[in-house]
C-alpha cells in the first residue's frame, strides 16, 4: 500500500491520463487561447503568477543550498506525450534537496526554443525538470541549454525517441542518470510561478540555473524537426520577486 500511495503521489497528472480538452501551443487552441478551451483552464487567463517569465532584474538572496540526489536506472517510462519528448518515474528514488526538504523527480521533458527568458533572451532549448514533495508542493528546475559539446545523457534518449505520439514505453538494457542534466555550477534564480500548460495552476516553485549545458548542433535539431516550437510566451510579473543565490 505505501509503494501505491508514492506512485499516485509522484506519477505526473498528465502521465496517469491525457488532457481531456486537447490544446496547442500555436494556432485557434493555442496559449491565447487556452482559458476559452475548458473552465478548468480558467487560470491561464485569470492566474497572476503564471510562467514562463523573463528575468530581466533579480535580488540577491540568501537562498538554500540545492543538491541533486540522482541516480542511475533504467529507462523505463520515455513518452512522446504530443506536446514534447518526457522520461516520467514513477517512484522515490530520485530526489531534488533544498535545504532540508526534498522533492522527488517525477518528469523531464524539453522545450525549443527555452520558455524562460534571461535579460530579454531565450535560449536555443531548455529541460523542465519536475519534482513533487510529500506536501504536493512542485519545484521545477529549469536548465538552459546552449550549442556545444553533445550531450551523453540526451544522445541516449534520441537514440530512442518516439516520432508521433504514443504511450510510455521501457527501453530495455538503457540505464540514464538525469545529473547528466545538471550543471556543475548550482548557482539559481528563484521565483513562484505555474505549470507552462493548462490547467495552468499556480504555486509551482521555478529553480532556474544559471549556468547552461551543451547540445550539439545536430541533437538540437534532431529535437526541433519534432518540436519547433514547444512554447509558451512570457507572462506578466505582477509585482512578483525574482531572487538570486548569492
Amino acid at each position: 500500500m505505501r509503494t501505491y500511495c508514492w506512485l499516485v503521489l509522484l506519477m505526473p497528472a498528465m502521465a496517469r491520463a491525457q488532457w481531456k480538452t486537447p490544446w496547442s501551443y500555436d494556432g485557434p487552441r493555442g496559449s491565447e487561447h487556452w482559458a476559452d478551451l475548458d473552465p478548468s483552464y480558467a487560470t491561464c487567463r485569470t492566474g497572476k503568477a503564471q510562467s514562463p517569465i523573463d528575468i530581466s532584474t533579480a535580488q540577491k538572496a540568501d537562498l538554500p543550498a540545492i543538491r541533486f540526489d540522482y541516480r542511475s536506472g533504467p529507462l523505463k517510462y520515455l513518452i512522446n506525450n504530443g506536446y514534447t519528448v518526457r522520461v516520467n518515474y514513477h517512484d522515490s528514488t530520485n530526489a531534488l534537496v533544498v535545504g532540508d526538504k526534498r522533492y522527488y523527480l517525477t518528469q523531464f521533458h524539453f522545450h525549443r526554443p527555452s520558455e524562460e527568458y534571461i535579460h530579454g533572451k531565450p535560449f536555443p532549448m531548455e529541460a523542465h525538470i519536475m519534482h513533487r514533495a510529500s506536501d504536493g508542493e512542485i519545484a521545477g528546475v529549469v536548465v538552459m541549454i546552449e550549442p556545444g559539446a553533445a550531450s551523453p545523457l540526451v544522445q541516449q534518449i534520441w537514440d530512442h525517441m518516439p516520432t508521433v505520439k504514443g504511450d510510455e514505453h521501457e527501453i530495455p538494457g538503457v540505464e540514464i542518470n538525469p545529473l547528466g542534466l545538471i550543471p556543475r555550477d548550482r548557482s539559481y534564480y528563484r521565483y513562484m510561478g505555474s505549470i507552462g500548460a493548462p490547467p495552468c495552476n499556480e504555486g509551482v516553485v521555478w529553480i532556474v540555473l544559471e549556468t547552461p549545458v551543451t547540445l550539439s548542433a545536430t541533437q538540437i535539431a534532431a529535437f526541433a524537426a519534432l518540436y519547433p516550437h514547444d512554447v509558451r510566451p512570457v507572462q506578466p510579473l505582477n509585482g512578483r520577486i525574482v531572487q538570486k543565490s548569492r
